[in-house]
């Protein structure tokens, strides 16, 4: 059972449908489209940061037992509800029932994660909040657009689609993540370098101006 929601958490699966959704809404408010695309790249890309501080530095918080947030419970929160809330609206439903099913499928993700030791409960909950904050900024603004100008069987039907052939894949991204933040790690001494000529430079430009 837990694995069917870790499974609607993972990248394989959320990103084709934050991709369907916003490419319907973009038909008609390319703004709108974007708004979605950028709230779910800034969590995101809060999520891989963590990640890549941990597995290139080890960098964690031992007392609250946080290493990462974690991406399953950010993703499942935010595009569920985003993309429930949107079918709704479509069909010309309410959209509370949406939202609350996006926290709850998102929670259910989160806890899938930690039932097969994945996460700690403390980054759990750090996603699943991140998750619910992009979600619920991108629905207050779109809640309040006109989206029905077209058949509300199209965008439900392509996101079952892609949704049961993206089932049950795993994205690459952790491993990318867990190869790669080592060998980041080991180039940012010479960046920091660069840098610090660049500062020097720049401070003895600035004493010779001044004289």
């Amino acid at each position: 059972m837990w694995k069917v929601f870790a499974n609607l958490g993972d990248a394989a699966i959320t990103l084709p449908v934050a991709a369907i959704c916003a490419g319907w809404i973009a038909l008609f408010n390319v703004r709108l489209a974007l708004r979605l695309v950028g709230v779910l790249a800034l969590g995101a890309a809060l999520v891989g940061v963590t990640k890549v501080v941990y597995a290139g530095w080890g960098l964690s918080i031992p007392a609250e037992d946080f290493r990462v947030i974690s991406g399953h419970a950010m993703l499942s929160t935010s595009i569920w509800m985003v993309a429930i809330t949107l079918l709704l609206k479509w069909w010309r439903q309410p959209a509370f029932p949406g939202i609350v099913a996006g926290l709850v499928i998102g929670a259910l993700t989160g806890f899938s994660r930690i039932i097969d030791h994945s996460h700690s409960v403390p980054e759990v909950i750090a996603g699943w909040s991140l998750g619910a904050i992009a979600g619920l900024f991108f629905l207050r603004a779109a809640v309040n657009v006109e989206l029905e100008r077209f058949s509300a069987i199209w965008p439900t039907l392509s996101i079952l689609l892609v949704s049961t052939l993206a089932y049950g894949h795993k994205a690459p991204f952790e491993h990318l993540i867990e190869t790669r933040s080592p060998q980041l790690r080991s180039h940012v001494p010479s960046v920091m370098a660069v840098l610090g000529r660049i500062r020097y430079r720049v401070q003895s430009h600035d004493a010779t101006s001044a004289r």
